[in-house]
């Protein structure tokens, strides 16, 4: 990691309070590498998309949501398009309910309102008055978010784990079990069985979760939705629809225009 992130780390350990607010640019394909810290962190990608990865697998991040990261998971971080984050350091006892795993939220626009406060606050001095309530009440609202599905988790076996490697480079949406099963010498029923147990997912479950971590990226940079539904196998518009809708619970328009939304 360079060195303005170990100053970061530095600052982030030593700073007093329950939360520390900051906002950062970072340049497209930045990537901040493995690291980890005492607090949690509430990741807001305010402009362009971050994908965050761990052992257990990959989150995405794109504009309007927040990722919740737990104090002490190791984690690596990757900037998709030139970056605005806003980040939230939160000390673990600083307020119950606050997520134990990797979650993505879609944020509210009082969460949204009081994370822009709270990036603008003095990083120097004791939170009084206005500053203090405004931390306080972001405290309250984070176990309040709803929770978005969008992570990807990884299996920890290798062969299976250059599968899905693949799939994501190259997205199939009628991709099968069968195919798959067959690739690793394995019958259906064991294959379905070690893919839930190390994924926590069925195999449709995690391939229409990877599709839709291709799509995003692609769809927030403006392209059409039927290009990016034909590219990734789709065999149409309607078909990709209700993917989408069934993972985001909105067609890509209206879940796009709420994205736009969030950043004005």
């Amino acid at each position: 990691m360079d060195a303005p992130h170990h100053l970061r780390l530095a600052w982030l350990e030593q700073a007093p309070g329950p939360v520390l607010a900051v906002a950062t640019e970072y340049e497209s394909d930045y990537r901040v590498n493995e690291h980890t810290h005492t607090r949690g962190q509430l990741l807001h990608a305010q402009r362009g998309i971050v994908l965050v990865t761990t052992v257990k697998g990959r989150w995405m991040v794109p504009p309007g949501h927040a990722l919740w990261i737990p104090p002490g998971v190791t984690h690596a971080v990757d900037m998709i398009g030139s970056v605005s984050m806003q980040s939230v350091y939160v000390s673990p006892d600083a307020v119950e309910g606050l997520p134990q795993e990797l979650r993505v939220f879609a944020l509210t626009q009082l969460m949204r309102s009081l994370i822009m406060e709270a990036v603008s606050l003095p990083q120097d001095e004791q939170p009084l008055g206005r500053s203090k309530l405004v931390l306080d009440l972001l405290l309250v609202e984070i176990p309040n978010l709803e929770q978005r599905p969008l992570a990807l988790p990884f299996p920890s076996e290798p062969r299976l784990a250059r599968l899905c490697r693949k799939f994501i480079e190259k997205p199939d949406p009628h991709a099968t079990i069968d195919s798959w099963a067959e690739a690793l010498a394995m019958s259906r029923r064991s294959f379905t069985r070690n893919f839930a147990r190390q994924t926590g997912l069925s195999f449709s479950t995690w391939r229409q979760q990877a599709c839709l971590f291709s799509a995003l990226p692609r769809l927030t940079s403006g392209e059409p939705v039927i290009s990016v539904a034909l590219d990734l196998g789709y065999d149409s518009v309607p078909a990709f629809t209700t993917m989408f809708k069934r993972m985001l619970g909105q067609p890509p328009r209206a879940y796009l225009g709420m994205a736009r939304n969030s950043l004005n």
